[in-house]
């Protein structure tokens, strides 16, 4: 843990962010209430906790009674085994040929859609010496991974010839639970029980049934399942993650992007600004720059459209977001100087930029903003 004073004190470039872990369990703990208490709520760390820091996520998830994880690659759930989480993981996007025996040896759950998958995972598991479980993922209308629903009948009768296999799970996944009309997402969730019952015909035994992401959680109870997965609302992403309706949850931001003006520059009337000149000044203006751009994850679609916050202010940004630096014009702020914090995700002075707003202004959705938030920016935890 660290007071986010010390990364300007550091000899550090004084760009950092920082992310909650309070607001992370009580997010999880908001989400948990919403489902019933023998059923299991999954911890999406895919894309390093969507861009969080998937290791201290998950300790600090674990800590208060997360037990199952989801990932999206194999090389995810390792590293959060050697960052020392112990529970559940589970890998929605599957594995790759050559990669069932370490998922085995760490002991990940993998999801499987192609028959060649099963027969790697069970071919290892014999090897293995043991009996090693799977989830089958159904495609009931995404279009994405899984085996189609009325393609089932045949993709299931071939899954009792795999003797070290055992399918403890069924899922799929949401396309439109987001949307305000729920045709869609109702048919999907007849598709999953179709599958359902054509497993459970032929005696396979699924305890984790689970459809509902992050918005199939707030507005389908009927699609609780045993298992719900979530993801965006995790880490406190709202308005462009769920649906108007029901009421959203009390749900808090995780983190926030900070970094400092490192030059303030006067310049007349007329000056242009940054690559192509693409800003020109209309009057004498007092010019900040800060050491952050777009490889750090400040979209350069926010050139001369985004803001930040500066002492409690709303300033803009000027002229094009570069790689590694970003100007911006505090010509109204009279009492700005070198060293001065700039929030550019977060609050301050009882203002706020979430990341739903910087998506807004960028033309984007608030999960690229931050998964954006490049890896050369340090996390740090309080």
């Amino acid at each position: 843990m660290i007071d986010q004073n010390q990364a300007w004190r550091s000899s550090q470039r004084p760009t950092w962010a920082m992310v909650d872990l309070s607001n992370l369990c009580h997010n999880y703990r908001v989400l948990r209430q919403t489902l019933d208490p023998q059923s299991g709520l999954m911890a999406v760390l895919k894309a390093n906790a969507y861009g969080h820091g998937a290791v201290e996520c998950g300790r600090a998830l674990e800590g208060i009674g997360a037990d199952w994880f989801g990932v999206a690659l194999p090389e995810e759930g390792h590293q959060l085994r050697a960052g020392g989480v112990r529970g559940h993981i589970f890998c929605v996007g599957g594995f790759w040929q050559g990669q069932a025996a370490r998922l085995i040896a760490d002991e990940i759950t993998p999801a499987i859609f192609r028959l060649d998958m099963a027969e790697e995972l069970n071919e290892q598991a014999r090897l293995a010496g043991r009996i090693v479980e799977y989830h089958l993922k159904v495609d009931t209308g995404m279009g994405r991974l899984g085996v189609r629903w009325d393609d089932l009948h045949s993709f299931a009768a071939q899954l009792g010839r795999f003797e070290h296999l055992r399918l403890t799970g069924l899922l799929t996944h949401f396309a439109a639970a987001d949307e305000t009309t729920p045709d869609f997402t109702h048919i999907q969730i007849a598709r999953y029980h179709e599958t359902l019952a054509i497993l459970t015909g032929l005696g396979h035994e699924i305890r984790w049934r689970h459809l509902a992401n992050s918005a199939g959680v707030h507005a389908y109870p009927e699609a609780h399942g045993t298992l719900a997965r979530t993801g965006a609302t995790l880490y406190g992403l709202v308005r462009d993650v769920l649906a108007p309706h029901p009421a959203p949850l009390d749900l808090r931001p995780v983190m926030s992007l900070h970094s400092r003006i490192i030059l303030l520059k006067r310049v007349p009337a007329g000056t242009p600004l940054g690559y192509g000149g693409s800003f020109r000044t209309s009057r004498e203006s007092l010019i900040a720059t800060i050491p952050i751009g777009y490889a750090d994850g400040v979209r350069r679609a926010l050139s001369n459209r985004g803001r930040v916050l500066v002492g409690g202010r709303f300033v803009p940004i000027v002229g094009r977001v570069s790689m590694d630096l970003t100007i911006l014009d505090v010509t109204d702020h009279s009492t700005v100087a070198v060293g001065d914090e700039v929030v550019l995700l977060g609050e301050q002075g009882g203002e706020r930029l979430l990341a739903e707003d910087l998506a807004g202004d960028a033309g984007t959705i608030s999960y690229e903003i931050v998964t954006g938030i490049g890896a050369r920016v340090p996390r740090y935890y309080r």
